[in-house]
């Protein structure tokens, strides 16, 4: 399945599952195309460098801090980061697992401050593991997603209650690709496609609920919050 706009072409080489035709919506992949579009060049420039950075300090090279930021961050005694959001102020407990639907809601109502919903190293990146996790996510954030267990019945959702944990996402890391999906010909970053589409589903229901999306960003250990509508 092909979605063209005047200069950007993104096919799926994957089934249409019902997962995937909830998620991989015209407009959610046109939002693809437009990522991938505009970061990928920058993307393989930046996972080259790091294969040179890694021969330097494989040689012995120690790595330094950037020289742009030794005076206007760090021997600048008024340079603050911006304060966490309140809904996150206590991390203090926090678990990881993978996005499938009742793992998803055990994490959630678990009592930790937060669950980390993994698209990398806790789920195999089969096409079915991502869009079913998509699927998942996006019923977490609007508090109406269920399980039922196939061999007895047993019925799992969330907590009603204010003491679920605060859902993270961890989109696949920035050197892995979306193998099921080309951008212009080329294979669509995992990152991206992990990113871009819970953003774009999500985003607003976020935003109304008085929250953010949240997102931690694999092998370089930050927190990015986001909080946008377009």
């Amino acid at each position: 399945m092909s979605f063209i706009s005047p200069s950007i072409t993104v096919q799926i080489h994957a089934p249409m599952t019902r997962a995937a035709s909830i998620v991989c919506t015209p407009d959610a992949m046109r939002f693809i195309g437009f990522l991938c579009d505009k970061f990928e060049n920058r993307r393989q420039n930046l996972l080259a460098e790091r294969k040179v950075k890694a021969a330097l300090y494989d040689s012995g090279v120690c790595p330094s801090f950037p020289k742009e930021t030794e005076e206007s961050v760090r021997n600048n005694p008024h340079w603050k980061c911006a304060p966490p959001p309140k809904d996150i102020l206590d991390r203090r407990v926090e678990i990881t697992g993978p996005v499938d639907r009742k793992m998803v809601i055990n994490g959630l109502n678990s009592g930790a401050n937060v669950y980390m919903a993994d698209f990398e190293d806790s789920s195999s990146p089969t096409w079915v593991n991502m869009t079913d996790g998509q699927v998942n996510l996006r019923d977490a954030v609007r508090g109406t997603i269920t399980y039922t267990n196939p061999q007895n019945g047993k019925v799992y959702s969330l907590r009603q209650d204010a003491n679920l944990a605060k859902l993270f996402v961890r989109p696949r890391g920035w050197h892995l690709d979306e193998a099921h999906v080309r951008v212009n010909g080329k294979f669509a970053s995992g990152s991206l496609f992990d990113f871009g589409l819970f953003f774009f589903h999500n985003v607003h229901e976020c935003v109304r609920q008085g929250t953010g999306v949240y997102l931690y960003v694999p092998k370089v250990s930050i927190i990015i919050r986001l909080k946008l509508v377009w």
